[in-house]
């Protein structure tokens, strides 16, 4: 049996991550990824060799904006290892029916300069509601950057800028209430606190349905972040495409000893007295770890199939019963469309300019086209009547992505993983066959190009992957790429339950990451950074204490130094 110090399930590039932070600490991994090649929902492939050669696609994630919240990219120096970031500017479009069009660049004043070409209400109230946003990010950012139920690193992440901005958003006992108050409520509730117009108001909906809820669900105000953050810090992507973050984490993991085997599915966790001391793959190999087993799945399927169920109960008799019930996803995936296209992308009826083709581009008619967009997959019906999407050409922004004068086209169609009345039909019983998922893909190229009508006789060639096989090909439980929802009850602490919060399982040596792990989905590494935190605490107290408490006092001095 092959023995590592860790081994870790899942080269994802939080799983990446995890192993970056671990090898520099002196310990031996082994990551075992289930795919091809490691990369997970962060990678850049050439999805049609044959039928369009030279055109890379990313599959699943693009754009980059949770990243830059934390210091991931900087302690791992990965431009050492070939990464490179393009920032976005302008960083969102959005036509409208009327033809208006919302068009946000990275500065709030010209994005507000653009609004006010058709509001100078709304353009006077989007700097307001960028302010108070900005400064919520702020402010919670450093919950982002500590274990989610240690208040002292939590506390120790706070510096006077940080601190600023939360008092500013509490102010006195009424700020403090109004703050809770917003925090419970809708995106519409608050877009429309702020906003009058249609064509301000659908797609700030559109950003904040991003994490996978419909704009009228309450408690999720928070979605507004999605937007602001394309101000500050702004929005990115690799230079070659998101593929370029994994190839730059493998060059570090490699140089440092690590070990990436792919083509290894796991298949279960050995555990010995209450200790995990291993894992077997597909065929029956076993792979040893004398210190730790991290997992960059999701706890569901950790815990209820790839463990023993006397193993889990030994240690706690009522957490495969939770993780079952009380683990939420409201059956909102996505149906993933790529294009090759001979040309790019026009918008002829809203004052086309190309660099409406850097950012994300929205197809959202209104605040209620995108609310049935997400409410009707709740209950399993497919929204393609009169479909919305988020839209990205990559090669707006990086050319080299496909042949010269060529172009990629990356579209995102929120659809059910279930289709009601499908049961049993399709693939993994979902309902989804080829012809099913052809067919909804019609309907959405043939909405976008109702908007830009140069779109069909452009497309090359055309990947489609239904929401069933994004499951397969992630592993993701019911096609969920964020693991889990990203509602306010299962963030935080809350993540993926309270008892599993901290990265650390009642399996002793047993760890969690991954984005079904604080502070969640999306592209950002911080799961995998603070699992490794978490468990290098283990190994060393004394050592990791020391440390914080180290960094911490740095930033403070540093802090007081760039505020006086």
């Amino acid at each position: 049996m092959e023995a590592y110090d860790v081994v870790i399930i899942g080269a994802g590039h939080n799983g990446l991550v995890c192993a970056a932070y671990l090898l520099k600490a002196g310990y031996s991994v082994l990551l075992l990824e289930k795919q091809p090649f490691p990369g997970g929902g962060s990678t850049t492939e050439e999805l049609m060799p044959q039928e369009a050669p030279g055109f890379k696609f990313n599959p699943c994630a693009i754009n980059h904006l949770f990243i830059f919240l934390g210091p991931v990219i900087q302690e791992l120096e990965l431009h050492k290892y070939g990464l490179e970031y393009l920032y976005c500017d302008p960083v969102a479009f959005c036509p409208h029916p009327d033809g208006k069009y919302f068009l946000a660049h990275k500065s709030v004043e010209k994005t507000c300069a653009e609004i006010a070409c058709y509001n100078q209400r709304d353009a006077q109230k989007y700097a307001e509601y960028a302010n108070f946003w900005q400064r919520f990010v702020r402010s919670v950012t450093p919950f982002f950057n500590a274990p989610p139920k240690s208040l002292v690193d939590i506390a120790g992440n706070y510096d006077l800028k940080n601190l600023r901005d939360l008092l500013s958003l509490m102010g006195g006992p009424n700020e403090t209430l109004d703050l809770l108050r917003t925090m419970f409520n809708s995106p519409i509730d608050n877009l429309s606190e702020y906003f009058d117009s249609e064509f301000v108001k659908a797609p700030l909906a559109r950003l904040s349905a991003e994490l996978s809820a419909p704009p009228s669900q309450k408690a999720m105000s928070f979605g507004a972040m999605m937007m602001v953050m394309r101000h500050e810090p702004g929005m990115a992507r690799p230079r070659g495409g998101t593929g370029a973050l994994t190839e730059a984490l493998v060059n570090l993991v490699r140089s440092k000893g690590g070990v990436i085997l792919t083509d290894q599915n796991v298949e279960q966790i050995l555990v010995d007295n209450g200790r995990a001391i291993g894992v077997r793959v597909a065929g029956g190999k076993e792979y040893r770890a004398n210190k730790g087993v991290i997992s960059s799945i999701d706890a569901k399927r950790l815990f209820l199939q790839l463990m023993d169920a006397s193993d889990v109960d030994s240690a706690d008799p009522n957490l495969r019963e939770r993780l079952d019930r009380r683990i939420v996803n409201n059956n909102e995936t996505i149906l993933k469309i790529d294009c090759a296209l001979s040309e790019p992308l026009r918008f002829e009826h809203h004052d086309h300019k190309d660099e409406y083709l850097i950012g994300s581009i929205l197809i959202a008619d209104s605040v209620n086209h995108v609310e049935k967009a997400h409410s009707e997959i709740t209950i399993g019906k497919i929204p393609d009547e009169d479909p919305s999407m988020y839209v990205v050409m990559p090669t707006g922004l990086d050319p080299s992505m496909a042949p010269e004068g060529k172009h990629t086209l990356w579209i995102e169609f929120f659809a059910p993983y279930q289709i009601a009345g499908a049961e049993g039909t399709g693939l993994k019983g979902t309902g989804w066959t080829d012809e099913l998922k052809n067919k909804v893909a019609d309907r959405v190229i043939d909405k976008l190009a109702q908007y830009s009508p140069n779109l069909k006789h452009s497309i090359i060639a055309r990947h489609v992957e239904s929401p069933a096989e994004l499951g397969e090909r992630l592993g993701s439980y019911k096609g969920n790429y964020y693991h889990l929802d990203m509602t306010l009850e299962q963030m935080l602490c809350f993540r993926p339950l309270p008892e599993l919060a901290n990265y650390k399982t009642p399996i002793e040596n047993l760890y969690l990451t991954g984005a079904g792990t604080h502070p969640g989905g999306s592209i950002s590494g911080l799961p995998g950074r603070l699992c490794a935190r978490v468990f290098l605490h283990e190994q060393q107290p004394l050592t990791e204490t020391l440390k914080d408490a180290r960094d911490s006092l740095k930033s403070t001095v540093e802090s007081v130094f760039k505020i006086q």
